[in-house]
């Protein structure tokens, strides 16, 4: 399947979790789960105060961790959530930053964008905004971000070098990047590589561990850390390939939470 098709599918895919608020677009999806989006994002680290104090609607359990809570955010600071869906971790960031502080969600999914939309006016949050626009060319200026967060989305850029390239540059100086996602410890086998719907699901799109740190390096990010690493769970490959052994495969993709900080020439002066 081509670039743009896969593009197409996923899209579509997260238009229809968006339309019917919940977390299963097709045979797999990131938690990997049938379970609901509250238990879903329990497993992942959210709180029961967390769930309590975002609106309803925006938890749709898509996430593999919880980068806001990792993120050490501050009052007035201007935040960038990576593929944002109906806002869940945009509003959890937006207690923390307060009313001097911005969140700014993007997303590709124009369902998705209206849907966070919807919930910050319901909710009334003043200091959040949705942007429609890919995490690859992202709609906003050079050096204009103090925290960069992403949960569970990287892994489906079709050009995981050019996301952190691009957030590198929105990025202010000292700025920090905090991602979860889904990453491989070995190559899968190609009925889950060549599968669209393990594609959607955050698993034939990632990358391997070691590949996935040096674009970020690469990208110019200094202080690298993995805060934590846990294996993905294994019913989240059965309607995949359900003739293989899946536990075989299923500790090679973990869930994996990094730190990182743009340290420029500026700021080492």
């Amino acid at each position: 399947m081509k670039n743009k098709d896969i593009k197409n599918v996923v899209k579509k895919e997260y238009s229809t979790i968006a339309k019917n608020n919940n977390s299963c677009c097709g045979p797999v999806s990131c938690c990997g789960s049938s379970e609901s989006p509250e238990e879903i994002s329990k497993l992942a680290g959210y709180t029961d105060e967390d769930l309590k104090n975002v609106p309803q609607d925006s938890n749709l359990g898509l996430g593999c961790g919880n980068p806001v809570s990792l993120a050490s955010l501050k009052k007035g600071e201007v935040v960038l959530d990576l593929g944002s869906g109906a806002g869940f971790d945009c509003f959890l960031a937006a207690e923390k930053v307060g009313d001097d502080g911005l969140v700014i969600g993007v997303d590709m999914t124009p369902d998705m964008v209206e849907k966070a939309k919807n919930n910050a006016v319901k909710d009334n949050y003043t200091n959040v905004e949705f942007r429609l626009g890919e995490i690859e060319n992202l709609p906003l200026d050079d050096n204009s971000v103090d925290v960069v967060i992403s949960n569970c989305v990287i892994n489906l850029s079709l050009d995981k070098e050019k996301v952190f390239n691009d957030v590198y540059r929105v990025l202010k100086s000292n700025g920090r990047l905090v991602v979860s996602d889904i990453v491989l410890l070995q190559n899968l086998p190609e009925p889950i590589r060549n599968s669209i719907d393990a594609y959607v699901g955050c698993i034939s799109g990632a990358l391997k561990k070691d590949d996935y740190l040096d674009l970020i390096e690469n990208a110019g990010f200094k202080n690298i850390q993995i805060i934590d690493e846990s294996e993905f769970p294994h019913n989240a490959l059965s309607s995949v390939i359900d003739e293989y052994d899946i536990s075989r495969y299923a500790e090679s993709i973990v869930s994996i939470k990094i730190k990182a900080i743009k340290i420029d020439s500026i700021s080492k002066l």
